[in-house]
């Protein structure tokens, strides 16, 4: 892990560089003698830990943390004499809180501290990007992907096929055979080989079924089956056609566009 020191006192500077240097995963990068050179230390190394002092003449520890932009934000271990801002220290998040002088066995558990606190922070960054990607893939609200993500159930699982009742007979379709399907009020048209179901369902709960790595919304009535598509052509209104394998073309909205064009 990337750290700056920040402290007024040379020698204080000094001796938690000593402190440091012995330390497995720890890399100073800075020393910084006030809170204008630990901004500029900051913006320039995007340190994982800021080792900072207190009181500082010019600019306080506490006011330097408020000039920081929040996306580069270190990890904040406080270093100073005085036990009287321990409370302010943790209002403003910081990992840990170290007395001068420093004892060794202090630093390595604030250390350990900052790298779990790192670690978490990461799977939430992780995570934050899976839910975005996935957002964007299936059109529902981060709200619902994160309880799906949360939950401790299993993932729903998609239909092979589908039950399309026709009268008193039922048929079984194969998903994957499936090219397009449109809507047509409370029916939907579910266009398979050639062929034309019609099954009473809603949009909604048609697209819950199916695999939406396979099948995407390309218009607020239209799925279709992206292993057909063959073609997109774009138009001046900023609207596109899919020409699909079966020869059909469809229309693509332009809101869709975003969601769909990660699987070309």
């Amino acid at each position: 892990m990337k750290a700056i020191i920040v402290d007024d006192e040379d020698l204080a500077r000094q001796g938690m560089a000593l402190r440091l240097a012995k330390i497995e995963g720890v890399s100073v990068v800075a020393e910084c003698a006030n809170g204008k050179e630990a901004l500029m230390a900051i913006i320039e190394h995007e340190p994982d830990i800021a080792f900072l002092d207190i009181q500082m003449p010019v600019m306080t520890g506490f006011e330097l943390i408020s000039e920081i932009q929040s996306d580069i934000l270190p990890l904040i271990i406080f270093v100073t004499a005085y036990d009287a801002f321990a409370i302010d220290a943790f209002k403003v998040h910081a990992i840990d809180y170290l007395l001068k002088p420093v004892e060794e066995d202090r630093l390595i558990l604030a250390i350990e501290k900052a790298r779990k606190a790192k670690e978490q922070h990461s799977a939430l960054s992780e995570k934050q990007r899976l839910m975005e990607l996935v957002v964007s893939v299936t059109g529902k609200s981060s709200s619902a992907i994160a309880e799906l993500l949360d939950s401790d159930e299993d993932l729903v699982e998609h239909a092979d096929r589908l039950a399309i009742k026709d009268g008193s007979s039922i048929t079984f379709v194969p998903v994957r055979d499936i090219d397009w399907v449109d809507a047509a009020g409370d029916y939907m048209c579910v266009h398979v080989q050639g062929k034309t179901h019609i099954m009473r369902t809603t949009m909604k709960e048609l697209e819950s079924k199916l695999d939406p790595a396979i099948f995407q919304r390309v218009h607020r009535s239209t799925i279709v089956n992206l292993e057909r598509v063959e073609k997109v052509s774009s138009h001046i209104n900023g609207e596109f056609h899919l020409t699909l394998s079966c020869g059909s073309s469809l229309k693509m909205s332009r809101s869709y566009k975003e969601k769909v064009k990660h699987f070309f």
